[in-house]
């Protein structure tokens, strides 16, 4: 059975999670995801629910979207907290919906799904629709990017970059390898390349890293 709600969606992954498994095997990025979704239940905020995992994603939905805004910033400190994990991005947005049996349907989350693509590892973006939506919150802080066009959707959207505006400053370094993040002057594991220091998370990355530096030049920078 069905029924047409508007809510707010929320479609966040972890950056890199390919290059994880590849550094670190199955075993250890089912460990992570696994994590990823614990960290996700734990961060929920007033009605706002844990739809589904989808792989190294997880999507939330809820009826007031200043709070589904608060669980994802809970989530993102969640996972700031966390040693040696991958960086999250995230896509928001808001509307008309279709629920069928737990899960959710619709134009709203595919818009959200495509946001959340969009977004740089270590970014959250909302279109307007849901800066409208928010209404007056002061513990977030919205900067616009203007109109982008976003795959399979068929008008311009336009969105902002989402931030907590009390949170401090995380500082750290990604390993090239496996897109973990680490803690800046915390890791014994680098190497020098150019004229940079590069930092990873073990010894088999930077060895890694050693054995083709080819292979992750881009992803040093």
């Amino acid at each position: 059975m069905s029924r047409d709600v508007e809510l707010g969606i929320l479609f966040a992954d972890l950056a890199g999670y390919t290059a994880l498994t590849e550094a670190h095997g199955d075993d250890d990025a089912a460990n992570v995801a696994a994590r990823f979704y614990l960290l996700a239940r734990q961060s929920l905020r007033g009605p706002t629910r844990f739809v589904k995992p989808i792989g190294d994603a997880v999507m939330l939905a809820g009826p007031a979207p200043a709070l589904l805004l608060k669980s994802l910033l809970r989530l993102r400190a969640a996972i700031d907290a966390e040693p040696d994990y991958p960086a999250m991005r995230a896509g928001l947005h808001v509307g008309p919906v279709v629920e069928r049996d737990g899960d959710v349907f619709g134009a709203t989350v595919n818009v959200a799904a495509r946001v959340a693509a969009y977004s740089r590892s270590g970014q959250t973006l909302c279109t307007a629709r849901f800066r409208d939506a928010l209404g007056d919150c002061p513990w977030v802080a919205l900067a616009p990017l203007g109109p982008v066009r976003l795959k399979n959707v068929l008008d311009p959207v336009e969105l902002f970059e989402v931030s907590d505006a009390g949170a401090p400053i995380s500082v750290y370094a990604v390993d090239p390898v496996c897109r973990m993040r680490v803690p800046a002057g915390v890791s014994s594991f680098h190497c020098e390349s150019g004229d940079r220091v590069v930092v990873f998370c073990s010894a088999s990355c930077r060895d890694a890293f050693l054995a083709a530096p080819d292979r992750y030049v881009n992803e040093a920078d």
